[in-house]
């Protein structure tokens, strides 16, 4: 059963996929953020092969960075909660990493590139020396890494169009008011909300066939 929460709640990969219009469903977000104890929606997501693979890239990260002689601080050692006027915002970077008076917050991703992968770490690079004391001087870039490349996000790229528009999605994500609700095979697809808390969820039908058509 879902629980009201004291005070909106917003994790940090909860954001990039609006902020770069992947998706569209703010109210999933809206409920999450104001509820807590909800019942989750089964997925045929293979978890497991997706953190074996996430993990193995990023231990090779970490050995990587390591002899190159950077001090290295790993997920949980990089959490953060950012306290605003109407929302905490929460997250953990995979890795952060200091060389002199460089520091790079990096992100690894086992799948393909995708546009809110570089939103994310946007998100970080504005959060974290902002809820960090330690990094409130830092030089922080970003880089997102995949298996075969790697993403280079650079510091003026957290910039006011960004955070202007990061704080009018939170603004609305922690409204009373809920936010609005755009229900699509596609999102419900992936969405972890149940159908007992969102009735508007749309339950995709995996063998629906094309329709025809002798116009074109």
């Amino acid at each position: 059963m879902a629980e009201q929460r004291d005070f909106p709640y917003i994790w940090a990969t909860w954001l990039p996929k609006l902020l770069t219009g992947e998706n569209s469903c703010e109210w999933a977000v809206w409920f999450k953020a104001h509820h807590k104890g909800w019942a989750r929606q089964p997925s045929d997501f293979d978890q497991s092969a997706w953190m074996q693979a996430h993990t193995s890239l990023l231990n090779q990260q970490i050995e990587e960075r390591e002899e190159r002689g950077h001090e290295v601080s790993v997920e949980n050692q990089n959490a953060f909660r950012l306290v605003g006027e109407t929302a905490i915002l929460g997250g953990k970077a995979d890795l952060i990493t200091r060389h002199g008076d460089r520091v790079r917050v990096i992100d690894v991703k086992a799948g393909q590139e995708r546009p809110w992968h570089a939103a994310q770490m946007r998100i970080y690079m504005y959060a974290i020396p902002r809820a960090r004391p330690e990094f409130a001087d830092a030089r922080i870039a970003g880089e997102v890494v995949y298996r075969d490349r790697v993403s280079r996000v650079p510091r003026g790229s957290v910039n006011r169009g960004f955070i202007r528009d990061m704080g009018a999605l939170i603004r609305r994500l922690a409204s009373d008011e809920p936010a609005r609700r755009v229900p699509s095979a596609q999102e419900c697809r992936f969405c972890d909300i149940t159908s007992e808390d969102c009735p508007a969820r749309i339950e995709v039908d995996t063998k629906r066939k094309a329709v025809a058509t002798d116009d074109f």
